[in-house]
Formats: C-alpha cells, sequence, structure tokens
C-alpha cells in the first residue's frame, strides 16, 4: 500500500516546480504583462484566453473556464491521476515523493505486472531478428505497404509458433506463470499453460504513461480469430483503451483532432503517410469511457468507418454514445469510406494530402443525425416529417442542456415543421439565475474567501479587523478560518499551494472556481486589502447582530434597559428608510 503524501512535500514541490516552464513544454506560451497567453489546450478557440500567471502558479483559462495548479495541468492535460502527476513532477525537480506512513486505498502494486509485459514486448521484437520464420512476417507488412522504420516506431514484434516461447522464457516459476496468467500473456486448457499468442505480428498496447499494458495479435498464415487481443486484466480495459492514442501525443505536442479508426494497421499505415492523429478502439464498439478520453484529449473527433451497412451501423451506435457528452463545445464528425476502402488503403492510393482532403468533408454530429433518420422517410409528406420528430426528439433529449441542444431542438423543428420551442428542461435540471446578463453575486463569506486565495498575503491583513465571525455557524465559515489559519503558519504560501491543501476536500473544485471569480478583476490593486478587511469586518458585525438578537429574545422587552430600546428603535428606523428608498 502507497502513503499518503505529506502536504509539506506538494507545498515544497510547487515551490519548486515553474508552471510557465511545465506548461510552455506543452503548448506555445507568449509573455502578456505579467502573465502568459496561449490558445487554450482544452477547448478550440481562434483568439487567446488561456492564462499562467507565474506570480500564484496557476492557470486560467476565461473561455472554458478550465484553472488549477502544476499538478491540474498534469491531470487534465496528460490524463494523469493526482499521485502520477505529482510523481513526474517530482521527477522533474529531481526529489523523491515521500510518504508520511498513513495507508491510503492505492489498491495493488502492479509495477510487477507492468514490468513483465515490458519484458513480454521486448522478446516479441527481438524474433524479427532471431526467429527464422520471421521472414513470414516481414513479408506481409511489405505487401501493406509498411516500412521497417513505422514497424520500429510503433515497437511491432513477432511471436513465434509454438506453444511456449513466452513460457520457457519468462514462466519457469508457478509465481511467473501466474503472474503471466494475470497479464493475459497465457493461456489454460486442462491445467496445462501455453502462450496465448502465437504466429502472430504483435502490436503493444500503452496507456497514456506509454506503458504496456496489453498486445494485439494479426494472425500470418491460414486460421481464427484473424486478431486476436489481450484479455480484460488488472492494467488492460479494452472498454477504456485506445490502440495509438500514446504515439499520436508523441507525434503532436497539441491535438487539434483525433481521427477514429478501425484497426491497428490503419493507423500505422496513416501515421507512415504523416497522419499522426489516428486512434483504434480495441476490436469493441466505442464506449462512453473511449469518449471522454477523446474529448480530454482533441477539440475535434472524427469518426471513420467503412460505408457498407456495417460501418453506418457502428457510426450510429457511436452518435448514441456521444450525445450524452455532446455540449457543442468540441465538434464530433463523421466519415464514411467509399465501399472497399479502408484508411489503409486510402492513404496509400490518394497519398497524406488526398485523404487530408476527404476527412475535411466529414459530417458533423448534427448532420449525420438527421441524415441517418430522414432517409428512409418521405419528408415531403407530414407523416414522414412527423416520424422524424418522433425518432429525433427522444434523442435529442439525451445531451446534456444547453446551447448546442437548442440549436438541435431548432433544426429539427425546421425540418419537421414545427414550433422552435425545446421542452423545458426537467426540474432536476433547473437552478436559479439572476437577470440575464448578471453573474449570481456572491454571499459575502465566498467573497472574502476568493480575496484570500487571489491574495494569500492577506492573511496578515485579518488581524486588522475583529474575529466575531470566527463564531459564527454559516456554511463557509470553517474553510476561511483554516485557509487563515493555514496561512499564518506558511505566511509565503502560494494560490497553487494553498488550494492543493484542499484537493481531496468535497469543496475544492468550488474553491477553484472563487479562485478567479470575476468580480476580482473588477478590484483595483490598492483597494483589495480595504475589500477584504472590510468584508471581515462586516462578517463580525452580522455575528454580534444575531448575538443580539439572540439575548433579546431570550429576555422579555419590560427588561431591556433605556440603552437596548433606543437601539432597536434605531435599527427599525433604518429599516424603514431602506423599505422606503427601495419603493
Amino acid at each position: 500500500m502507497a502513503g499518503r503524501i505529506p502536504p509539506e512535500f506538494i507545498d515544497n514541490l510547487l515551490a519548486r516546480t515553474d508552471i510557465v516552464d511545465l506548461i510552455g513544454s506543452r503548448i506555445q506560451l507568449r509573455k502578456a504583462g505579467k502573465d502568459y497567453q496561449a490558445l487554450c489546450p482544452f477547448h478550440d478557440e481562434k483568439t487567446p484566453s488561456f492564462t499562467v500567471s507565474p506570480s500564484k502558479q496557476f492557470y486560467h483559462c476565461f473561455g472554458c473556464g478550465a484553472h488549477g495548479t502544476a499538478i491540474g495541468f498534469l491531470m487534465d492535460h496528460d490524463h494523469l491521476p493526482f499521485r502520477e502527476a505529482v510523481e513526474e513532477l517530482a521527477q522533474r525537480a529531481g526529489l523523491e515523493v515521500p510518504t508520511d506512513g498513513e495507508v491510503v486505498q492505492a489498491g495493488p502494486d502492479y509495477a510487477p505486472l507492468y514490468q513483465l509485459l515490458e519484458q513480454a514486448a521486448a522478446l516479441y521484437r527481438q524474433q524479427w531478428r532471431e526467429h527464422p520464420q520471421a521472414a513470414r512476417a516481414v513479408e506481409y507488412l511489405k505487401t501493406r505497404g509498411l516500412t521497417g522504420e513505422i514497424a520500429a516506431r510503433y515497437e511491432l514484434g513477432f511471436a513465434p509458433p509454438g506453444y511456449d516461447f513466452l513460457l520457457s522464457r519468462l514462466g519457469r516459476s508457478a509465481t511467473e506463470r501466474e503472474r503471466l496468467m494475470t497479464c493475459g500473456l497465457l493461456a489454460e486448457q486442462d491445467g496445462r499453460h501455453y502462450d496465448r499468442f502465437r504466429e502472430r505480428i504483435i502490436f503493444p498496447i500503452r496507456d497514456r504513461r506509454g506503458r504496456v499494458i496489453g498486445f494485439g495479435g494479426r494472425l500470418i498464415g491460414e486460421g481464427k480469430p484473424k486478431y486476436l487481443n489481450s484479455p480484460e486484466t488488472p492494467v488492460f480495459h479494452k472498454g477504456r483503451e485506445l490502440y495509438g492514442l500514446f504515439e499520436a501525443r508523441q507525434a503532436n505536442r497539441r491535438l487539434t483532432s483525433l481521427l477514429v479508426v478501425e484497426g491497428y494497421l490503419d493507423v500505422i499505415a496513416l501515421a507512415q503517410f504523416g497522419v499522426t492523429n489516428a486512434v483504434a478502439t480495441l476490436g469493441t464498439a466505442t464506449t462512453a469511457d473511449h469518449l471522454q478520453q477523446l474529448l480530454r484529449t482533441a477539440p475535434e473527433i472524427i469518426f471513420c468507418f467503412d460505408g457498407d451497412r456495417a460501418g453506418r451501423e457502428a457510426a450510429w451506435k457511436a452518435l448514441e454514445t456521444a450525445l450524452p457528452l455532446a455540449t457543442g463545445h468540441q465538434s464530433i464528425h463523421f466519415l464514411f469510406l467509399p465501399d472497399g476502402e479502408d484508411p489503409d488503403t486510402l492513404v496509400r492510393g490518394e497519398g497524406a494530402e488526398g485523404f487530408t482532403a476527404r476527412v475535411q468533408t466529414a459530417r458533423p454530429l448534427s448532420e449525420f443525425l438527421f441524415g441517418h433518420l430522414s432517409e428512409q422517410l418521405d419528408m415531403t409528406a407530414p407523416e414522414g416529417r412527423a416520424r422524424l420528430a418522433s425518432l429525433a426528439r427522444p434523442l435529442i433529449e439525451r445531451m446534456p442542456v444547453g446551447l448546442y441542444r437548442e440549436l438541435l431542438f431548432k433544426r429539427l423543428a425546421e425540418l419537421a415543421g414545427l414550433p422552435a420551442q425545446p421542452p423545458a428542461p426537467p426540474v432536476h435540471a433547473r437552478r436559479r439565475v439572476g437577470r440575464p446578463g448578471q453573474p449570481q453575486r456572491l454571499s459575502l463569506i465566498a467573497q472574502a474567501i476568493a480575496l484570500l486565495l487571489d491574495h494569500p498575503e492577506l492573511a496578515a491583513q485579518a488581524a486588522q479587523a475583529p474575529d466575531d465571525w470566527r463564531r459564527s455557524t454559516t456554511p463557509g465559515i470553517e474553510v476561511l478560518a483554516q485557509l487563515l489559519d493555514t496561512l499564518a503558519a506558511h505566511p509565503a504560501m502560494s494560490t497553487a499551494a494553498l488550494l492543493e491543501r484542499w484537493r481531496e476536500h468535497p469543496h475544492f473544485a468550488y474553491l477553484q472556481r472563487l479562485s478567479v471569480a470575476s468580480f476580482l478583476q473588477d478590484i483595483a490593486a490598492e483597494d483589495v486589502a480595504a475589500d477584504f478587511t472590510g468584508a471581515l469586518a462586516r462578517l463580525s458585525e452580522q455575528v454580534r447582530k444575531a448575538e443580539r438578537n439572540r439575548s433579546f429574545n431570550q429576555r422579555s422587552t419590560a427588561d431591556w434597559s433605556a440603552e437596548v430600546r433606543a437601539e432597536m428603535e434605531r435599527e427599525a428606523e433604518a429599516a424603514r428608510v431602506r423599505r422606503d428608498e427601495r419603493h
């Protein structure tokens, strides 16, 4: 079990990490005053709205709202879990990640499995030079037009004929055989173990960190199945992984689109011709996990299918999977190839330029949705248009509530001749909002927290304001108090380090949003301290007033002193004046 990473180490790690250098190694930044700007890597845009602050060690996009620390950037951009993001930053900083001994639910240690899979991949690669029958596999790749260079880039291997190639080399002991079984490299029948992959070209499947997690194998010669994948294992889940995604990210500093094709050889052939943004699902239909990973990686997804019936059915399943995730912030397109063609044959026949031009003709999700439903309907007849509405409406209702959903309802209304009024969102999706164009006003506590997160140095000002607010039981007071106490103990802490202290807290996401609240942009630098201490003073006054009211309510009015009566009269007169002013 891994231990919990001490918060002091996270503080030190962030202090030694230059977020500008980190993000600049992945996207192109340019200086803009005291900060840096770039086109946001998390959504498609033409004007830079992505800002990196060296002083706060924090990034924020004013377009899509993405924001966070260096750790958060690696988690969102490189799709790393928290611990792996910390480990990568530690490696850059030359630090070793310690633990404070507290046991966390980190799960089993799969390092031996990853090591074993890497050893297997290396053995398969060696067989190109060592096994006499590898020439058949080489000849097959040549007939597919693939070069030795591209095979080496994707680290293809060869599994020789026979039942004990891996077994005899990596499975000498019972423990080793058990691990080979766990990795899916061995199969078992009647108590006898044997190699799962035999007489096949081997395609290593890598995760987002480049670790081998499984294999695909293409049979050389006659037999079935032609393609064989690793089974589900503790480190390999084919419904989550995409072949070629690691290589695509390695080849492209910033992926503007991802092309989803059907096979390993399609990915590799496209890469050989310079189309390096292709990935493939692993012999399964596109899942929601696939979609989420694709949409986190690139602003545009293009599904590429054969133009036959099977291809269109697969495309429709992908569309149905995509609908609950289709917000319109990222585009989803569908490309159908001529009958009998696949990306491999097309790119060899048309070249990269011709294939790329074909990709530009891909149909948007909305066009495919309405086209697929209406192609078998008589749209000149009322019955056909009514049928289109009855088929399309429940599909569009599965989409997230928002502008894109409304636009598709509007398009449906145009096609079917219906009133352009989308159905009201379900009750649970509604929320109170202010007047159009007016942001919801933050509470006084939220304003104080936002100011403190934006300017941690304000903690020193808290001593100048009354601290009666600490006696409040209002939600948020405890968070404000803990933030101030943390900064009192660590006065030099940055915004990034302060926020990372709250990563495991249920309010972490809300605190991140508060740290970039829009009202902060409207406060002049010379007014920040006064606004913060003023907020604390008003919170304290609210507490004192509530305590006086409770005291008054616990006594008979006959026991009130003259001073108390005078104060109550003043408050009543002030309330009357406020009412008159409103009317």
